[in-house]
């Protein structure tokens, strides 16, 4: 999650649990939980704090204090040397972030952030295939190829968010896009830290999307809108903790 500005409302989602949980908090029941749910490995290093910090949209030394504590908690330990660094522990304790309930009491409106996005995803693709321009072909492209490059999830996040933006763009249609940004920075607070192979698969996804943008298919690339987005009633934390 590229940006730290505050969403717009969403009157059809009421999200409760982690609107009332400090930043801090939020940063240790997103890296717990990921722990909880396998996302993050034992032993799987963590991205730098600056990384960490623009990947959840917080501040660094809100970063800090949280990975302090949950080194105190046992979810991750501090490693000396060549090898140093903040990393999952070896055998990390589960379940004693309480902040992570948070996330499980709002999971109905989490489906129904997924579900709103599947809506606006699907016409954005099928009228960015009518209209999308060589430039805007090109800087989507070249998104793609940055997100290939990307080490960790923490710099992927922000360059997804920027790809999905410019799509909107794509449209040719200005007032889409404040509405979908909003929307999409709503859903990236219940992001997690997720295993690039996912990452990248999701990726993949986008490079389809592009090729159905050149070929001008409104069918296709409305379709892969929808596999990309409609996943995620089973790949975010909502599917994986089977909370529906």
């Amino acid at each position: 999650m590229a940006s730290t500005d505050s969403p717009t409302p969403l009157p059809f989602a009421t999200l409760n649990g982690v609107s009332r949980l400090s930043a801090l908090e939020a940063v240790r029941a997103r890296i717990a939980l990921a722990v909880d749910l396998g996302l993050l490995a034992p032993g799987e290093r963590l991205p730098g704090t600056a990384q960490i910090a623009s990947g959840l949209g917080v501040g660094e030394i809100t970063v800090r204090r949280a990975l302090v504590s949950l080194c105190t908690d046992g979810v991750l330990e501090r490693r000396r040397g060549r090898n140093g660094g903040t990393h999952v522990a070896e055998n990390p304790t589960h379940g004693t972030v309480a902040g992570a309930e948070a996330y499980r009491s709002d999971s109905a409106a989490v489906h129904r952030l997924i579900d709103h996005r599947l809506a606006l995803e699907c016409g954005i693709a099928h009228l960015a295939s009518a209209h999308a321009s060589q430039d805007d072909l090109s800087e989507l492209q070249d998104l793609v190829d940055e997100m290939d490059q990307m080490p960790s999830w923490a710099e992927f996040h922000g360059c997804d968010e920027r790809f999905h933006l410019r799509l909107a763009q794509a449209t040719g249609i200005p007032s889409i896009t404040t509405p979908y940004g909003a929307l999409l920075r709503e859903l990236y607070r219940y992001y997690l830290p997720y295993p690039m192979e996912a990452l990248r698969e999701s990726n993949t996804e986008h490079r389809r999307l592009i090729d159905a943008l050149r070929r001008k298919d409104a069918a296709e690339a409305g379709e892969v809108a929808r596999q990309h987005v409609e996943v995620l009633h089973s790949t975010m934390f909502v599917g994986l903790m089977n909370t529906d």
